[in-house]
């Protein structure tokens, strides 16, 4: 993975000049002027001079000014590139270290013995011949200017880095013979540090004269080794697979040479290969020094002491033990190496770096437990947060009960969460039986194995406590816990790792995370590579340094075969309930709601392992809050709960009737029904004018926060706008689906619950998701006999009727047509000015707001005798004509819809039939 670049300064830019005040500078020069001419004093004529004092003092300022900022943006820049420069060479540190790491001289695998694996040994392995420098894999972004250009040619090239050469290319170190001879010990030396006598054996007619006859390796060499030639010009050429020519100066390079190192007075090299010529630093070694480490060396002739390259799972021999969870999960030098997550535990922690082996490690610990205890002594739990796929080979096992995957992360959440329950159910067994650990009663232990458990934290950090809570209890109640992650610095905490006694290590990229976890810096001297893939460190609490391993590789045949061990076992039950179903009938709980109680739903309790009934109780509550988006199953909750009380009562989606009804519930509170439902306020308060929608929404507080005891069922499509100050005064919620995860924590739920693919009809109330229940449309009763039907059909209650509205003539016309039995006229006509009291013939006078005002003994009568319509498109005229000073009842415009006055009552709300279209 490529690091990240390092960010440089840009470069200071310099700051703009301050324009010149002249206009500034002009008002005491004209102010001077003036006074002079006023005053006739010649002394009025100093404040003239202000105005040049002014310049000059202002240009002092701006450069002064322009000077401290160069200067401070000087000294920014400055300390950013100082800032650079040192992560530039902390990371060029690294990386050098990193390097010799891997590819150590003797100087190297002295302080730092290297690992004795068992890699092959072949033309293909590189042999360090001196430090130099080689392409880095740094990088800088930021400037573009001669100083970053530079930065960027230094962060390409780390220096005093290890260059190596491939050893079957043929090398040839030419130069002083007791320089020369000096390097070729060091080259010798460095292999044999590296690789035992069962790999190189070192051969030559050079081997003594260049002080190498003490190494193992060249007194011993063993059959099947890759053999080192070591010659000068004049010797014969041995029979080896590499060769190491020692060369006076200017001697000409042997055929099937492909590197030569030229070794000069000053303590450097160049070495030269098909790619160039590059300077390197050599190493030397004096024979006195060869021969100590010589010394050192053991002859390494028995194969059985080499970790295997590779282990198969059917070649482990699982022995089960009396007590505990036994497993051999790999191969060190001679034998099988055996954990035990009960003996050696409770818990364990299994580090690696992408590619080490590690699900490879926890697939074959699992294997190997399940392969000697049934469903009867063990359970597993799996969670695998690095793609989901890690685990799958192993949920043909019968002990494996639940496996969890980062795919879907609200399950995740549930089924780690459902492990408090766990500990909580199997401290009320101990507890009923008296016990005080799990082997004194027939219950299985249950391993959690957790692969990535820094993913897992990272996208839920609310469950650290969890698992520091199996952790601290898990001992006595059989719940073990196997925490794989890359790293274990900062990811498992002090108080979980105290409890984390049994450690695994494969390779890791930071010495601080070996000690960490084994206690030693073994881990991080892994090399990289295929070979190095399931090579490990195991330390458990008896052990007092870490053994080095080959894990076992578990196909998914061995898988099959522990699976089929298993024949008349049945899979236990998950630890925790099933996740709700997207559906739930009504059918299926209402039987079970308590006396006076209706049933919302299902709820969800994972924490308690519980799935109780989520109910409302109509005239205890006050009420809920249902808030989802179009198809989100708000409507189906309101049609539920009315199906489960026939006097449930149902605002109107109609304007009208539920403007009539909220009123009329305000207005006569008794009796009023102890269940209302009203769907989509959010619809119904926009589909209002703006001062009708504000008294609506003063209606439903005055309804919600009244003493009479009714339970209010309100949906709305969102958290947000008018609707917002009713939805407030319900003390619960109910969060179904929204478009964003904003609105869904506006509407009050929690960020981590919000689901973009939920369900119709799950919901979020009191913290618990809960399934609403579901009932078809044919279950809705029919509609409250309460609940108004909109306007009436408006016929004369008086001899005499005035209609205000605009348009009078078009007007008449109409309602000639649609009332010929009427006496319809203008109010202009001059003999019907006069009509004689006590008509027969209802007589219809229609006209202009502004003819009405003209006609005021006219309209006197008719409002002493008769009766007042407005048109609801006239609303000004109802208080300037009429002097009603309250808000009418709402009408629709363009619907026909007249208000009807008679006398001082209240304005009603009537339909004209000849005014609808």
């Amino acid at each position: 993975m490529d690091s990240l670049p390092i960010s440089l300064p840009a470069s200071p830019t310099a700051p703009p000049k301050q324009p010149i005040p002249f206009l500034a500078a002009l008002i005491p020069v004209a102010a001077g002027i003036v006074l002079w001419l006023v005053t006739g004093s010649v002394y009025s004529l100093c404040f003239a001079a202000l105005g040049p004092l002014m310049i000059g003092a202002s240009l002092i300022e701006g450069r002064r000014s322009r000077r401290k900022a160069t200067a401070q943006g000087a000294a920014v820049w400055e300390n950013g590139w100082h800032r650079a420069e040192e992560e530039l060479a902390e990371r060029h540190a690294d990386e050098r270290t990193r390097h010799w790491h891997r590819e150590p001289d003797v100087a190297a695998a002295v302080l730092s013995p290297p690992l004795r694996t068992s890699t092959a040994l072949d033309a293909s392995t590189a042999v360090v011949v001196g430090a130099g420098k080689r392409p880095s894999e740094l990088r800088a972004s930021g400037d573009d200017g001669e100083r970053a250009r530079e930065f960027r040619r230094r962060c390409a090239v780390v220096d005093r880095a290890p260059i190596s050469v491939p050893l079957g290319a043929g090398l040839a170190v030419r130069g002083d013979r007791i320089c020369a001879a000096a390097m070729v010990r060091a080259l010798v030396v460095q292999l044999c540090l590296r690789f035992g006598t069962t790999q190189l054996a070192v051969v030559g007619e050079a081997v003594t004269r260049v002080g190498l006859g003490s190494l193992p390796q060249a007194n011993s060499p063993r059959h099947g080794a890759f053999r080192l030639g070591i010659i000068s010009a004049e010797d014969r050429c041995p029979d080896a697979d590499a060769v190491v020519w020692l060369l006076v100066a200017d001697a000409p390079v042997p055929e099937g040479v492909a590197a030569v190192v030229d070794l000069a007075g000053s303590g450097l090299a160049s070495l030269r290969t098909p790619d160039g010529v590059s300077e390197v630093a050599p190493e030397y070694l004096s024979v006195e020094q060869a021969a100590v480490i010589g010394g050192t060396l053991i002859i390494d002739d028995a194969p059985r002491e080499v970790i295997p390259g590779a282990v198969a799972f059917a070649d482990l021999v699982q022995v089960r033990a009396a007590h505990g969870l036994r497993a051999a999960i790999g191969r060190d030098s001679g034998r099988d190496v055996v954990v035990d997550i009960v003996e050696d535990g409770p818990h364990a922690v299994v580090t690696g770096t992408t590619g080490s082996g590690k699900s490879e490690l926890l697939v074959t610990w699992v294997t190997a437990i399940a392969a000697l205890h049934g469903p009867e002594d063990v359970v597993f739990v799996l969670a695998d947060f690095k793609g989901g796929t890690a685990f799958d080979a192993l949920r043909t096992l019968p002990q494996v009960v639940a496996v969890i995957t980062d795919l879907n992360g609200a399950e995740a959440v549930r089924g780690v969460t459902s492990l408090t329950a766990e500990l909580r159910r199997r401290e009320a067994v101990l507890a009923r039986a008296g016990a005080r650990d799990v082997r004194d009663v027939q219950m299985p232990r249950l391993v959690i194995v957790i692969d990535e458990f820094a993913a897992l934290l990272q996208e839920h950090p609310e469950l650290a406590a969890v698992f520091t809570d199996i952790a601290a209890r898990g001992r006595a109640l059989g719940m073990h816990l196997i925490l794989g992650t890359q790293r274990a610095t900062g990811v498992v905490r002090d108080a979980l790792a105290a409890n984390c006694p049994l450690r695994v290590s494969l390779r890791v990229g930071e010495a601080s995370d070996s000690r960490a976890v084994i206690g030693t810096d073994d881990a991080a001297r892994i090399t990289g590579g295929l070979e190095s893939r399931g090579l490990a460190f195991v330390r458990r609490p008896s052990d007092d340094a870490p053994s080095a391993l080959r894990v076992a590789l578990t196909s998914s045949g061995d898988v099959a075969h522990v699976a089929r061990a298993w024949p008349k076992a049945s899979r236990p039950a998950s630890p925790w309930l099933p996740a709700l179903p997207a559906m739930i009938p009504l059918a299926e709980l209402d039987a079970d709601a308590p006396a006076g109680a209706i049933v919302l739903g299902r709820a969800d309790d994972p924490a308690r392992q519980r799935q109780p009934l989520e109910l409302l109780r109509p005239g205890e509550e006050r009420g809920i809050a249902v808030i989802g988006q179009s198809g989100s199953g708000r409507t189906t909750a309101l049609r539920m709960l009315a199906a489960q009380r026939d006097d449930a009562f149902r605002i109107p989606a109609d304007p009208e009737s539920a403007w009539d009804v909220v009123v009329g519930l305000v207005e006569h509170p008794s009796p009023r029904p102890s269940l209302i439902l009203c769907d989509d306020i959010d619809a119904l308060l926009g589909a209002l004018p703006a001062e009708y929608a504000a008294a609506f929404v003063q209606a439903w507080e005055r309804l919600l926060r009244g003493e009479a005891a009714a339970t209010v069922v309100m949906s709305a499509s969102r958290w947000g706008g008018p609707a917002t100050r009713l939805l407030e005064l319900l003390p619960r919620r109910a969060v179904l689906q929204l478009p964003s995860r904003a609105e869904h924590v506006a509407a009050g739920g929690d960020p981590s619950t919000f689901a973009r693919d939920a369900p119709p009809g799950r919901a979020h109330i009191d913290g618990r998701e809960v399934q609403l229940a579901w009932t078809p449309e044919q279950a809705l009763p029919a509609p409250s006999r309460r609940a108004a039907r909109g306007a009436r059909a408006w016929s004369p209650s008086r001899s005499l009727t005035a209609i205000v509205t605009g348009g009078a003539a078009s007007v008449v016309d109409a309602l000639r047509r649609a009332h010929p039995d009427w006496t319809v006229t203008r109010a202009d006509d001059g003999p019907l000015t006069t009509t004689p009291r006590g008509e027969s013939v209802p007589t219809i006078l229609v006209d202009e707001p502004e003819v009405w005002q003209r006609h005021r003994m006219l309209w006197q009568r008719l409002r002493e005798e008769g009766e007042v319509l407005v048109r609801a498109e006239n609303t000004p005229e109802l208080r300037h004509l009429v002097g009603v000073r309250d808000l009418p009842p709402y009408a629709r415009l363009h619907a026909g819809r007249v208000w009807s006055v008679i006398g001082a009552e209240q304005p009603r709300r009537f339909v004209l039939d000849g005014l609808v279209s």
